[in-house]
């Protein structure tokens, strides 16, 4: 059985179209939510969308991955988010595409920041971080997590953290870094980390 926190998230969540939908309609009326303690502004926002738009439009889903969506046991993919996530912005578009060739594959999607109760189930290294996907099965059971970032793309930034603080990318250069990954990588380590989750839901 599905338990409250989880309950109450999916019931608020919306589908793929809702999310864009609303996000669009943010940055139209130059209303999109900041992240707490600032440092993102509205025109980062608009600018996730663009980059949104642009994956949307140039991702080719790899035909192994494809095959393993096409016979994935029945689950949904609750993801936590926030429009002015640089990574959502890159992985976002990724997983609903996936989902759109999965027949058996629900996507619903929830602001972060309305519920930090199931976010803090669920951090990274400590963190709050997004976008973040709960795998559950028809039972309600949570079955696999992902996110924020690929492996390859999260060794970039912890690799960063790690070196000696004269020689660290600070934030805005460390976010260039990170887009040229994402950029050259075109999705691929996205699709591949989770195909190779899907069978979670079906144990």
């Amino acid at each position: 059985m599905m338990d409250a926190l989880l309950k109450a998230a999916l019931d608020e969540a919306m589908d793929p179209a809702g999310y864009r939908a609303d996000f669009e309609q943010h940055v139209a009326d130059g209303t999109a939510p900041l992240p707490p303690g600032g440092g993102y502004s509205a025109d980062y926002t608009k600018l996730n969308l663009a980059r949104s738009r642009r994956i949307e439009k140039t991702l080719r889903v790899l035909p192994h991955v494809k095959a393993a969506l096409e016979r994935a046991p029945a689950q949904t993919w609750l993801v936590m988010t926030e429009m002015w996530c640089g990574d959502s912005a890159q992985n976002l578009p990724v997983i609903i595409a996936l989902a759109a060739l999965a027949p058996a594959i629900d996507v619903r999607i929830v602001r972060r920041d309305t519920h930090l109760e199931l976010m803090d189930r669920y951090l990274t290294n400590g963190t709050r971080s997004i976008p973040k996907l709960i795998a559950f099965d028809a039972a309600g059971h949570a079955c696999f997590t992902w996110g924020p970032r690929p492996a390859a793309a999260a060794r970039l930034v912890l690799d960063n953290k790690t070196k000696p603080e004269a020689e660290r990318l600070d934030k805005d250069a460390l976010a260039e870094a990170l887009h040229k990954w994402y950029a050259t990588n075109a999705g691929a380590d996205t699709q591949a980390e989770l195909a190779e989750l899907l069978g979670a839901c079906d144990r």
